[in-house]
């Protein structure tokens, strides 16, 4: 079996483990309570949607769209909710498009615990760019991921190319 070294995953693995048994907020819930920052790497929060990045990305710029109300089924959105999470969706594309210059995107959600959901009961879109050539051989020969950037480095990029796209009334 190969190891990969990872000690910064041992304070979530401890902080999701006290949570049983106790009705906690979800990730999506606490951090919308907050406002847009680095630290807790949401990008934009408005009445009805949270836009972030993923601490844990499948790829550079591995962002998530999520309604600020906590609703696990498509059918549970209002169709306001709707609207500016579609709106949330193509502005997030349209910023890594520039940032990036991406030959692809992986959109997507989980619904339930069986589909693969991390974060049940909460909806949530993840949006992640591709590119021709972005699986080397570490993820198929080493089972390892490589991402080039920094989480704080892709925050600063994707927080300035959403910012161009806010209309001054949408400002978080």
């Amino acid at each position: 079996m190969d190891r990969l070294w990872a000690p910064w995953r041992m304070t979530y693995i401890a902080s999701a483990s006290k949570k049983k048994g106790r009705r906690e907020p979800c990730l999506f819930c606490k951090v919308a309570e907050g406002k847009p920052r680095a630290g807790n790497l949401v990008l934009a929060v408005t009445p009805s949607a949270l836009v972030m990045l993923n601490l844990y990305p499948y790829n550079v710029g591995h962002v998530m769209v999520a309604p600020r109300a906590h609703k696990g089924s498509l059918a549970d959105l209002t169709a306001a909710e709707s609207v500016e999470i579609t709106d949330w969706l193509g502005r997030v594309e349209k910023a890594l498009r520039r940032e990036y210059r991406p030959a692809g995107f992986n959109l997507g959600m989980n619904l339930g615990r069986t589909a693969g959901a991390g974060v049940l009961g909460h909806l949530h879109w993840h949006i992640v760019p591709r590119w021709n050539g972005d699986t080397n051989y570490m993820p198929v020969l080493g089972e390892t991921k490589v991402l080039p950037e920094a989480l704080d480095r892709t925050y600063r990029r994707l927080a300035g190319a959403l910012e161009g796209s806010r209309s001054p009334a949408r400002r978080a």
